[in-house]
């Protein structure tokens, strides 16, 4: 769903990962019998990993997120996926986004606090992985920076994206994050540092950081990971309490719950017109940006509850089904996440079933834990059915974090 890497981040990895190295190639002779040149065989992933594109920049990410979103809708992951996701994590506790030999874990393993806060909600979520989990909450309790926040790799300046989705992993394994401080610094601090005042362009928005001028740049990806993050909560949400929508409030570096209202009167705005968000990646800036749109309808959700979404969410179920498809299961997760949110069925989202397009992106899941909908009373609400979450609560988040493939970082 989000995170939320950025813009620079994803660009390059399109490049990168472009440049993949072929793994084999057919030396079978040609008809004439002499030799034929050497074709580069197509890369193969475990097949316990979710989606059949490069994982290298966003293996850990997606598998998190395709699991937590098939834990919101009673569908057990396959074992081997599970354990898969538990593999990828290196002695001192952190995930990298991707590691092909599982076994080794050295200095230069490019371990990342996305993947790690991700693991640990989706491995808090459907539980029997206390070990693994506490040992990523413990490294990334290490790596905190001293202004409270968190970079997207150990060491890095702070930015909203990184610093929220690393809150709903201290909040999803049962930690206070306004007790995990660095130098009397917590995570809020960090992100009420990141807010925009309500006055002047990107009124009331979360910046990803500081520009090198030290400038705050309003950010719709940040914004909408900044939101949940003041909240305190984390990918997986339910609606939250009715309220009018507020508007955007200064007073010095605001409060935790301001700064969420803020964001989220920034978010409104943004949507009002089309209802979606617009790329920010260079060349496609009047481009829908599907990823975020999605990412916001959950932050709106959690703090205003569904009505505060419903136009954005009526957007995604109406156009939504090409980018999916094209981007594969943290997509389809990020619109299940986000129909979760808000309460409406992600088993008839637009007319598409998200659920069993997420299942075939993967190995088979095990037999659903829960009911399924035909089994449960049906929801009255004009949002369709609710789906019963698993043991993933969160308290009190706060990336789109995605992916949308993420702005954030690299997105699936």
């Amino acid at each position: 769903m989000y995170v939320r890497r950025s813009a620079a981040v994803l660009a390059a990895a399109a490049v990168i990962g472009a440049a993949a190295p072929a793994i084999a190639a057919d030396s079978s002779p040609s008809p004439a019998g002499s030799p034929s040149p050497s074709a580069p065989a197509k890369p193969t992933y475990p097949a316990e990993l979710y989606g059949t594109t490069d994982p290298t920049y966003d293996g850990v990410w997606r598998q998190s997120l395709a699991m937590l979103a098939q834990d919101t809708v009673g569908v057990k992951p396959a074992k081997g996926a599970v354990d898969w996701l538990v593999g990828q994590q290196c002695a001192d506790g952190g995930f990298a986004p991707y590691r092909a030999d599982a076994a080794a874990c050295d200095a230069k393993t490019l371990v990342d606090t996305n993947s790690t806060a991700a693991a640990v909600q989706a491995l808090v979520a459907l539980g029997g992985h206390d070990a693994a989990a506490s040992k990523a909450v413990t490294w990334l309790k290490s790596v905190q920076n001293k202004d409270g926040g968190w970079g997207y790799m150990p060491g890095g300046a702070s930015d909203t994206n990184s610093t929220s989705v690393v809150i709903g992993a201290l909040a999803a394994a049962g930690e206070k994050p306004a007790d995990v401080r660095k130098d009397g610094q917590s995570a809020y601090d960090a992100l009420s540092k990141l807010a925009l005042p309500c006055k002047g362009d990107g009124a009331g928005a979360f910046a990803f950081q500081p520009d090198k001028k030290g400038k705050l740049l309003a950010n719709a990806d940040a914004t909408a990971a900044g939101v949940l993050g003041s909240l305190g909560k984390g990918l997986v949400v339910s609606p939250g309490k009715e309220t009018p929508a507020a508007d955007c409030t200064d007073g010095g570096y605001p409060s935790s719950q301001q700064a969420a209202v803020n964001g989220a009167a920034y978010l409104t705005e943004a949507l009002a017109k089309d209802g979606h968000l617009t790329s920010a990646l260079p060349g496609a800036e009047d481009q829908p940006d599907y990823g975020n749109t999605a990412d916001a309808v959950v932050a709106l959700a959690a703090l205003s509850g569904a009505d505060a979404a419903e136009k954005p969410l009526r957007w995604l179920e109406q156009n939504s089904a090409k980018w999916a498809k094209q981007s594969g299961p943290a997509a389809y997760a990020q619109l299940i996440l986000a129909a979760h949110a808000t309460g409406a069925d992600p088993r008839d989202f637009g007319g598409a079933d998200l659920v069993k397009q997420l299942n075939a992106t993967g190995p088979a899941p095990q037999a659903a834990a829960k009911a399924t909908n035909e089994e449960k009373t049906k929801d009255d609400s004009p949002f369709g059915v609710w789906w019963y979450v698993g043991i993933f609560l969160v308290v009190g988040i706060g990336i789109g974090f995605l992916l949308s493939g993420r702005k954030k970082g690299p997105q699936a």
